[in-house]
Order: structure tokens, then sequence, then C-alpha cells
């Protein structure tokens, strides 16, 4: 929730200062990090639950689920700058403060726990 209030003020901001397709890339970056973000929430559960029979398995997972994710921002960003011609720098502050608000929300987290 936290990614998406970031990326919708992100997309706001840009929207009050400019044109309107420099918010949509704004939101088509936040929507590339809030899938990563769930990838990597999913991939980490298949690993956890495959640690118990198997951890060198599950190293696989986490391994193969970085690459996984790192293809596919490469191609929505291909997708993005490429085929739609969204405006860059919206798009990647939509992309890098959604994914700055997922790291410190996760260090947030980690604190609460220990």
């Amino acid at each position: 929730m936290i990614q998406i209030a970031i990326g919708l003020i992100v997309a706001a901001g840009f929207r009050l200062a400019s044109q309107e397709w420099q918010s949509v890339s704004a939101i088509f970056g936040m929507l590339t990090s809030i899938v990563i973000t769930l990838m990597l929430g999913f991939g980490v559960n298949r690993a956890k639950n495959k640690a118990q029979d198997d951890p060198k398995a599950s190293m696989g997972i986490l391994y193969l689920g970085a690459v996984q994710r790192f293809l596919l921002v490469l191609s929505f960003f291909i997708v993005g700058l490429a085929i739609l011609k969204l405006d860059p720098m919206a798009m990647t502050l939509g992309f890098a403060l959604t994914q700055f608000a997922y790291v410190f929300n996760i260090r947030k987290f980690n604190k609460r726990i220990h």
C-alpha cells in the first residue's frame, strides 16, 4: 500500500507540474515496481517452503527469481520507453521511488521484529 501511495503521489506531482503523459509514465513505473515486488514475495514463499526439503533447490529458486525480475524490469522498460514512448524521467522516478518505499517499509518491518 505504501508503494501505491508513493507512486500515486509521484504521478500527481507530474500531473500538477506538467503534462498528463508524464503522470501516465510514472504510473507505469510504479506498476513495474509493484509487479516485481509481488514476484519477490511469491519467490521467497516458494523458497521458504522448499528449504525444508532441499536447501540447494531453495537457493536456486531465489537466484532464478532474481534473474526473472531483472529480465521483467528490463522488458517493462523496453516496452515503456521504446514502444509506448513514455517519458523516461517520470517512468524512472515512478519506479525508483516506489522501490525505495518498499525497501524503507521492509527495513521498518524488520526493526519491529527484532
